[in-house]
C-alpha cells in the first residue's frame, strides 16, 4: 500500500481511537493537509477497497482490514519514537517526526526484530501504547485528562497527546515526561486552568495543555 494510504487510514485511527474527534472527511483533510475534495476521493477509493465505510456527509468507520492497517502502521511508529528515544535521547518531537518516515519502510520482520531488542515495550516515551505483532493493544488505559484532575492529589503522568513542537519543548523544560510525578494544587474551573507541583516547581497551565495531558492517580 501507498504512503498516502497509510497515512490517510492511520489518521482515521488516531482520530477515532486516541483523539476522540470527528472522522469526517474534511476533519482526515485539515490532519493530513490536503483538500476536502482529495479526502473525499480517497475514502471513495479505499471503500472500494474495503478499507473503510464512506458514506455522504457521515464518518469514516475503518473496517477490520483498514483497522488492522492501521495498526501495523501505528505500531511500527510507535516502536521507532521507543528506538530513537532510548538510543539517541532525541526529543519527543524529533523522534516523532523521524517515525513519521520510518514507518512507511518498516518490514513486519524488522518491527519485530526493534520491539524484541527494547523488550517489547508495551507504550512508546509519549505513553501511547504500542500494539503487538498481531495488532493487539493489550493494556487498559484508566487515565484522565489534567483538566479533570482532582485537587490536592498527586499524579503519574500517563499520556502526552501531541505532536507540536513547542508543547514538547515546554514539557522538557518544566519536567513533563510519561512516568513524572505531579501534584494538582488547584484547579480554576472558571478560568479553565490547572496549578500544578513538580520536583518543588508551581506550573499553572491552560485548558490547551490540560486537555492533551493525561495522568493516572499516584
Amino acid at each position: 500500500m501507498s504512503v498516502a494510504i497509510e497515512n490517510f487510514v492511520k489518521a482515521i485511527y488516531n482520530n477515532n481511537i486516541q483523539d476522540h474527534h470527528d472522522t469526517k472527511p474534511g476533519n482526515i483533510a485539515k490532519k493530513l493537509g490536503i483538500s476536502n475534495a482529495a479526502a473525499t476521493d480517497m475514502a471513495k477509493k479505499l471503500a472500494s477497497k474495503d478499507l473503510l465505510k464512506y458514506e455522504k456527509y457521515q464518518a469514516l468507520q475503518l473496517t477490520e482490514a483498514g483497522t488492522k492497517m492501521a495498526l501495523n502502521v501505528v505500531r511500527k511508529h510507535r516502536l521507532w519514537e521507543a528506538f530513537l528515544f532510548k538510543l539517541f535521547d532525541m526529543s519527543l518531537h524529533e523522534i516523532h517526526r523521524e517515525a513519521e518516515f520510518l514507518e512507511h519502510e518498516t518490514s513486519d520482520f524488522l518491527a519485530n526484530k526493534i520491539s524484541a531488542y527494547l523488550g517489547n515495550p508495551k507504550f512508546d516515551p509519549h505513553g501511547d501504547p504500542i500494539p503487538n505483532e498481531r495488532g493487539e493493544i493489550t493494556t487498559e488505559d484508566h487515565s484522565i485528562s489534567l483538566s479533570n484532575a482532582e485537587e490536592g492529589k498527586s499524579y503519574i503522568i500517563s499520556r502526552l497527546m501531541s505532536d507540536d513542537k513547542e508543547f514538547f519543548d515546554f514539557c522538557a523544560l518544566n519536567g513533563l515526561k510519561y512516568g513524572n510525578s505531579i501534584v494538582v494544587t488547584k484547579q480554576f474551573s472558571k478560568n479553565k486552568m490547572t496549578q500544578i507541583t513538580i520536583n518543588t516547581n508551581t506550573i499553572l497551565l491552560n485548558e490547551d495543555f490540560t486537555n492533551i495531558i493525561y495522568v493516572n492517580e499516584a
